[in-house]
């Protein structure tokens, strides 16, 4: 005789994402889309506003592998800040069946916080170095010869967005990790 069990569905690993929190990962990723425009606006020759010494730096190689190199930055970019979603989407709590050996897994949930949260600081300092006071010396955005008048306004707020990726970035991995967690809510 066999015995019939009744199958209850596994508790899902994390619990769903408050509206804020979603919106919050949505505006985290969009925090690199200006400055990755303004990077291959750069790489494609249009005049971004450098002048003299430093416009023949910054564009010796442009087009060639300048080009190459500023739209791999912005794509590099572009990926690792729609990562931010994976903390507020499914495909960030099992990892999509497509992919090769770990389709249809479980992601953990510290293997998804650890890395953001690594990510979040060091976006977080690197932003905050470059723009509050990495953006002087001879080479730097403070010369004489980088973007001034309306072109350094553009280049500043097409760069300003990325000043929040990090802190963003760290609001949604730390309700990811609550969330995570049993029993909260």
């Amino acid at each position: 005789m066999t015995t019939v069990t009744a199958y209850a569905p596994a508790a899902p690993a994390v619990l769903p994402p408050a509206r804020w929190a979603v919106r919050t990962a949505k505006l985290a990723a969009l925090t690199t889309v200006p400055s990755g425009l303004w990077r291959v606006a750069l790489g494609v020759g249009l005049p971004v506003g450098f002048s003299g010494a430093m416009e023949r730096q910054m564009t010796a190689h442009m087009p060639g592998w300048g080009t190459v190199y500023v739209i791999a930055l912005s794509a590099l970019a572009e990926a690792l800040a729609f990562l931010s979603l994976g903390l507020v989407r499914p495909w960030g709590q099992r990892a999509p069946r497509w992919l090769p050996l770990i389709g249809g897994r479980r992601i953990r949930p510290l293997t998804a916080v650890l890395p953001a949260a690594v990510g979040a600081l060091a976006v977080t300092l690197v932003t905050c170095a470059a723009g509050f006071g990495g953006w002087y010396g001879p080479n730097a955005m403070g010369s004489p010869e980088a973007p001034q008048g309306p072109a350094g306004l553009v280049m500043t707020l097409c760069y300003a967005p990325l000043l929040l990726w990090g802190p963003l970035l760290a609001v949604v991995t730390a309700d990811y990790y609550r969330r995570s967690r049993t029993g909260s809510r």
